[in-house]
């Protein structure tokens, strides 16, 4: 059985070769019916769209934005207005409610903060005559005259109900709207040039627009309707355009609905990529790192060639970080324990510093208790254990994974008896060691005995032959 959520026609989406559809399905992916586009010709359905004034502006947000910096500014202008008014788009009748059998009741509906970019599908005409006398909702008269305008499309519905999965239920579904030739979206006027880009593209695989913030908001379009090739496609697009702190930010702070889309994933690690190179010496760049909201720092953290000194810097900048974000303790521990924890490389911290996570009223104690237990237990580990834990991890946790220390850890053994003495231990790869020829120098992490602070240093002697 087929997977209808996914484009039918999409060359990303994985199918079995011994199917009978796929090779039709792989030499139809660049297929190119631009020339159908809107014409009664080549149209079995005609597509009414009902354009609504916007809660703010009604105007496309990519109109007066010529960068992704002012298109970011806008919608979240835009998300802030709407969340103060408080304000429900559209109402659907009771018997326009279903799209699919997973869609929610309207009585259990809760407006979200991006109301605005919620799409609202309609299936049939207004009701008329008695039906209309018999229908409860009273919102009807006042959600028509909030449409500004209509748009009337000629549309092929194997077109697409091929590219969109939503299409697909909508003229598949066996419900009766499925069977009347008109068919009606509401759309914010904001959303127009996107969702008429969007059909174009479902026609002719291209688009006709090249700017950042045209690209965006196709993009979320094409989340909403799930046009998996669109998606891809601006996703490309928007890689191949020099990234920014701000744009590399925003491709990151998409909607979720957005950011788990595969189509969308080589866009937001290109993002993750560019800010993890961006603020590699977290130092060098201290008042602008510090600034960064919770998607950027955790860019940062995940990388492996951080230039810091030690874990232990990590974990203090962490703590200075979410104290200067989340003044309340019950959010810094709900942002610690959920998100920032798992990418602090605790066992690469030294045990005084593990000592104080212990103590630290940041962290819940039952989650710095198991952070530190995890990371004392990978410490006891013998060398060749640690490496193997750490590729076993490595491809879904970088916990056990060692940074670029500019100081190397180093693992002390203790003896108080027969008096106060310690065994130092510091690993070097035969690559490093080759590195320090013929005049490099490796600096450890600092440690104590008899409250002394103490560091190892190689380096290579050119003995005098």
């Amino acid at each position: 059985m087929k997977d209808f959520n996914s484009d039918l026609f999409d060359p990303g989406m994985v199918m079995d070769s011994s199917s009978s559809d796929y090779s039709r399905s792989a030499s139809s992916s660049d297929a190119d019916f631009g020339f159908a586009f809107n014409d009664s010709n080549f149209s079995d359905r005609i597509l009414r769209i009902e354009i609504m004034g916007d809660p703010v502006e009604a105007r496309p947000d990519s109109e007066g934005c010529t960068t992704i910096a002012d298109w970011a500014r806008h919608r979240k202008r835009r998300r802030e207005d709407i969340k103060k008014d408080n304000v429900v788009d559209l109402t659907l009748l009771p018997d326009e409610q279903i799209l699919n059998e997973n869609q929610p009741d309207m009585d259990d509906f809760v407006p979200s903060e991006n109301q605005d970019e919620d799409a609202v599908a309609m299936v049939e005409e207004p009701p008329s005559g008695d039906e209309a006398a018999n229908s409860n909702d009273s919102n009807w008269n006042m959600d028509c005259s909030a449409v500004v305008r209509v748009r009337t499309l000629h549309i092929s519905s194997p077109i697409l109900a091929a590219k969109s999965p939503f299409f697909y239920k909508l003229f598949s579904n066996g419900m009766r709207e499925s069977e009347q030739r008109h068919v009606t979206l509401r759309i914010n006027a904001s959303e127009e040039a996107a969702l008429m880009e969007l059909l174009n593209f479902m026609y002719s695989n291209t688009l006709s627009i090249t700017s950042p913030p045209a690209l965006l908001d196709v993009l979320m379009a094409a989340d909403k309707f799930e046009v998996a090739s669109c998606m891809r496609y601006c996703s490309r697009l928007l890689r191949n355009i020099p990234m920014t702190p701000e744009s590399a930010l925003l491709y990151l702070e998409l909607p979720s609905s957005v950011l788990m889309a595969d189509a969308v994933q080589p866009l937001t690690d290109a993002a993750k990529q560019y800010l993890a190179s961006r603020y590699k010496d977290i130092t060098k760049f201290q008042e602008e790192v510090m600034g960064l909201p919770l998607a950027g720092i955790e860019a940062i953290l995940s990388s492996d060639e951080l230039q810091v000194a030690s874990e232990d810097a990590v974990y203090d900048f962490v703590l200075k970080w979410v104290r200067t974000q989340y003044p309340k303790l019950e959010e810094r521990r709900e942002v610690l324990g959920t998100r920032l924890a798992r990418l602090i490389r605790f066992p690469y911290m030294t045990c005084r510093k593990l000592k104080k996570v212990l103590t630290c009223n940041d962290f819940d104690h039952d989650v710095a208790s198991k952070l530190v237990l995890e990371a004392l237990f990978f410490k006891a580990e013998a060398p060749h254990r640690q490496r193997i834990l750490a590729a076993e991890s490595a491809s879904f946790n970088r916990l056990f994974v060692e940074r670029a220390y500019k100081y190397r850890p180093v693992k002390v053994v203790e003896f108080e008896l027969p008096r106060q003495q310690c065994v130092v231990y510091l690993d070097l790869k035969r690559e490093e060691c080759t590195n320090l020829f013929p005049s490099g120098r490796v600096y450890s992490q600092a440690f104590h005995l008899g409250g002394q602070g103490f560091f190892l240093s190689a380096h290579c002697n050119r003995g005098i032959c």
